[in-house]
């Protein structure tokens, strides 16, 4: 029996997430270790997931659809070697489509040797690229980055002295936003895009090092933050440790906004800033910009919390815990009704009646996208008996697609592009609504060590746009 996984269409998905270790102790379970990372990055994609070991040159992998908790099961990775390198994924995918095949890491063998790879971001000239590995022979199982990035790199090792020769000139022909995690016979190689778009640190586990999409990973593992990966910069883990080759793309620094806003966990530091803090000034913000008299405010799960305890701590508005999340469903429903989207949405969220029954409530959202979402919260905090909403948004209205890896994709959709925010108001049946100013998102990551991108709110993109779109013609054909 076939079926459709749906999603809550209504919320903006977190980007994948990597995880790469090169393990100096061969006393370390480096496969536990690999599923207790992903573990910390199931946020970022709940799609598929994978693991590749490489042992001595031997790459053996696990990897599907679903959860960590099922994909990697105990019994699932029992029989993976304890290699010294292995390369982790957790996958939401934009573009690409739900697909086995699309699941990583992907490991590919070819004349030079092997090498896995994990993938996050976007590429913009993924239709120009593939057309041309198309016409030189290349036969594609998905379409995938990964997959993409793979064939590039691996076409540039053939005629190049080493691997970090071919990643070098690989990645140069990309353009768009990637963070690679690569393993090669005896490496392991980080790569972060010259705009450095989506986010890759460096942690340190005794003589151990790893890379990972965030810094929640080295916590939860009991390694520590060594420094993020720069814009342009690709680093090389081996026996004599860690290499660095900066400035390898010419670019302006333009890390996403909306991984501060809600992609990364709040206990992440990212280019040198706390996730928590950021969202925390952003509701500190709010109330600046937008004030309300009211008797308590709350914050959706989970990343309108840390915003809504800012708003609290500049208003003097006692911060209550305004809804209940049940963490133990997951984002996907089998079936394609109405429905079935509508369930997902009612048990997810309960509100705390006790909490809001006769008050004026103030709730704090990360961002309002279709606003089928919004209305549903504010028509739970009436139901448990609130006298007032007052919403608060901590981003500016969504006016644009991202060509970066989120998933903003059509215009029409944005609820921002067909309304007023008084119409918005009314439309989701708040009392008040405001948005956090765009000048107000920049202000929040004013400490981060680099520029950021705020396309998707202003339309201002710091990096070239798809010149076109690629269509997979026969996979429509099939489809159909």
């Amino acid at each position: 029996m076939s079926s459709v996984i749906i999603g809550n269409k209504d919320k903006f998905h977190e980007e994948c997430g990597v995880f790469g270790l090169y393990c100096s102790d061969s006393s370390v379970d480096t496969v536990e270790l690999t599923r207790g990372a992903l573990f910390s990055l199931q946020h970022r994609g709940q799609e598929s997931a994978g693991v590749s070991v490489n042992n001595n040159g031997e790459f053996s992998t696990v990897k599907d659809i679903g959860m960590v908790s099922t994909v990697l099961c105990k019994q699932a990775v029992s029989k993976l070697p304890n290699g010294k390198i292995t390369v982790g994924h957790v996958r939401y995918s934009a573009v690409e489509g739900y697909s086995r095949a699309a699941a990583q890491p992907l490991v590919m063998r070819y004349i030079q040797g092997s090498m896995a790879l994990a993938n996050n971001g976007a590429i913009t000239n993924f239709a120009e690229l593939r057309k041309e590995l198309e016409n030189g022979g290349a036969i594609f199982q998905s379409n995938s980055n990964a997959e993409l990035i793979s064939y590039v790199i691996a076409s540039s090792r053939i005629d190049t002295d080493s691997i970090e020769d071919a990643v070098i000139r690989g990645v140069k022909r990309l353009k768009g936003a990637f963070s690679i995690v690569l393993s090669s016979p005896n490496k392991l190689i980080g790569v972060r895009d010259g705009h450095g778009f989506r986010p890759l640190a460096i942690g340190k586990l005794g003589d151990s090092y790893m890379l990972a999409s965030e810094s929640c990973v080295f916590d939860s593992l009991g390694a520590e933050l060594v420094r993020d990966v720069m814009p342009g910069e690709m680093v090389v883990i081996d026996e004599d440790g860690l290499h660095s080759y900066k400035n390898l793309m010419n670019k302006t620094p333009s890390f996403c906004l909306f991984e501060y806003v809600y992609i990364a966990r709040p206990d992440s530091v990212i280019n040198g800033v706390s996730v928590y803090s950021v969202r925390n000034k952003a509701g500190q913000i709010l109330y600046r910009e937008h004030p309300v008299d009211a008797d308590v405010v709350c914050g959706v799960p989970d990343s309108g919390i840390p915003a809504a305890q800012g708003f609290s701590q500049a208003s003097g508005i006692p911060f209550t815990m305004g809804f209940v999340k049940n963490k133990y469903i997951g984002r996907y429903l089998p079936g394609n009704s109405k429905d079935k989207r509508e369930r997902l949405l009612m048990t997810k969220l309960t509100a705390l009646k006790s909490n809001v029954k006769d008050k004026r409530v103030v709730i704090i959202d990360d961002s309002i996208v279709k606003g089928e979402t919004s209305a549903h919260i504010v028509n739970l905090l009436r139901e448990a008996g609130a006298k007032e909403v007052h919403m608060r948004v901590s981003s500016p209205p969504f006016l644009h697609s991202c060509y970066f890896g989120t998933d903003i994709s059509n215009e029409e959709d944005l609820i921002a592009n067909k309304m007023t925010v008084d119409e918005i108001c009314k439309s989701i049946g708040a009392d008040s609504l405001g948005y956090l100013s765009l000048e107000g998102l920049h202000e929040i990551a004013r400490d981060s060590d680099i520029a950021c991108c705020d396309g998707c709110f202003s339309g201002n993109y710091s990096a070239d746009l798809p010149k076109s779109i690629f269509v997979d013609k026969f996979a429509k054909k099939i489809e159909k």
